[in-house]
């Protein structure tokens, strides 16, 4: 891992972000030369969207932290159906680590949640992470009492720096053309702010913790850490470390078929179990945040501060729209598209056509009889050609998706990719359909 000192104040980061904004355009206009023979509308906007670009914003995110590189996570996953492939893997790296604190920062983040002689606490504190992500980077520390804990520390000024990294990534993906001017997004950024905030307040993720230990505790398939309280800040978050394997390690050679499946239907699983019967949802599935335990077939679920709550009008309306795709009632679809949000009454027939038939398009793990090949599938390829074609064929109608679908779509595109990742097959219809 890499270590940089996380930039603090607001002129620091935009001055950063605007740096690589710059560098973007100017690759893209060298880009653009060398394309100026028949040249598209589409085109014109994919010269900005190159794998060098990519690695440029990739690069800047993660040395920037925070709601800036929570976006750019987002972004790799939620807009695969959207941005070209060469660009969305190259932002795939932001999944998996950022850059980390020097050991002079996370000493004056520790004193300042925890006083003077917080040393004290500890018989040992590794100053080398563990893991490291956008909002903070976790440590393994041994108590005076001798409790093996994981302590996730908060990078510095994350939480001020929200609503400005928010509002400046937003600038940003228009300057470079990744969301069309047309698309009012207010309210997809002021859910994305809502959230962040939610996030960076490691008291509101004990919580979380504790109530989604308590939701699965009927499940002995999964394990989920408990959180330590006496250690517990708004900034710091300390709970049991826990050990297993990267679950993205079972798509590795060698790997039986059957351990495969069994982890991918229990993945697929518990999500319907949190959207229908829980309607409390973890949707961050970043690969990092599972482990696996090869001795038992249990998985470990880190990282609950992005967990949301669903009204149960909201879930019975998914549920109503999933039963009606696996049944293809097409007028069934149709009204539920509307009850959630995606289609209003005035639409076009060609807009509504379009956006059925990606929800068809998405949807088609549900919608397929018998096991779905997860590993074998290219719906994320032909999903995002079809939203790419959307894009510039309904740049006058298109709309933002309804602000509460934001980061449920987060789940089901990062556990399908997780699912494609271990190469598992899984009857997922028959696992949604106990709840239908």
């Amino acid at each position: 891992m890499s270590k940089s000192r996380v930039p603090t104040t607001r002129i620091g980061r935009l001055v950063r972000l605007g740096f690589t904004a710059g560098e973007m355009v100017a690759g893209g206009v060298a880009e653009g030369v060398k394309r100026l023979t028949g040249v598209t509308s589409e085109d014109a906007a994919n010269v900005f969207l190159t794998a060098t670009n990519a690695e440029k914003l990739a690069k800047r995110l993660a040395g920037m932290r925070g709601a800036a590189m929570k976006m750019g996570q987002i972004m790799s996953m939620e807009s695969v159906d959207i941005l070209p492939r060469e660009f969305s893997d190259a932002l795939a790296i932001l999944r998996d680590s950022a850059n980390t604190m020097p050991h002079s920062q996370i000493r004056r983040v520790m004193g300042r949640e925890y006083g003077k002689g917080w040393e004290a606490k500890f018989k040992k504190f590794d100053f080398e992470p563990v893991a490291a992500a956008s909002i903070g980077q976790v440590h393994r520390v041994l108590t005076r009492d001798g409790r093996d804990l994981a302590l996730k520390i908060q990078y510095p000024g994350v939480a001020k720096s929200i609503n400005s990294d928010v509002d400046n990534m937003a600038m940003f993906l228009r300057m470079a053309r990744i969301l069309p001017v047309s698309i009012d997004v207010s309210g997809i950024m002021a859910e994305a702010k809502r959230q962040l905030r939610q996030e960076a307040d490691y008291l509101v993720e004990a919580k979380h913790l504790r109530d989604y230990r308590r939701l699965v505790a009927d499940d002995d398939r999964f394990v989920v850490p408990k959180v330590h309280e006496d250690l517990t800040t708004k900034r710091i978050l300390a709970m049991d470390y826990v050990s297993g394997e990267p679950l993205e390690k079972l798509g590795e050679d060698g790997v039986s078929q059957e351990r495969r499946d069994h982890a991918g239907a229990l993945l697929e699983h518990l999500m319907f179990r949190e959207l229908f019967e829980f309607r409390t949802m973890q949707t961050d599935p970043n690969f990092a945040n599972y482990f696996y335990r090869p001795e038992d077939g249990r998985i470990v679920l880190l990282d609950f501060g992005s967990t949301v709550t669903f009204t149960k009008t909201f879930t019975s309306r998914y549920g109503r729209i999933s039963k009606a795709l696996i049944e293809e009632d097409e007028g069934a679809v149709r009204h539920y598209a509307e009850q959630i949000g995606y289609l209003q009454p005035g639409d076009s027939p060609e807009y509504a056509g379009r956006i059925l038939d990606m929800i068809r398009l998405i949807c088609e793990p549900i919608r397929h009889p018998g096991v779905y090949h997860f590993g074998e599938s290219d719906l994320v390829m032909r999903a995002r050609d079809a939203g790419i074609e959307m894009m510039w064929s309904s740049s006058g109608e298109l709309r933002a998706p309804p602000p509460e679908t934001v980061f449920l779509h987060r789940k089901l595109v990062g556990s399908f990719l997780l699912c494609a990742r271990i190469k598992a097959r899984v009857d997922v219809q028959a696992l949604i359909s106990e709840y239908l």
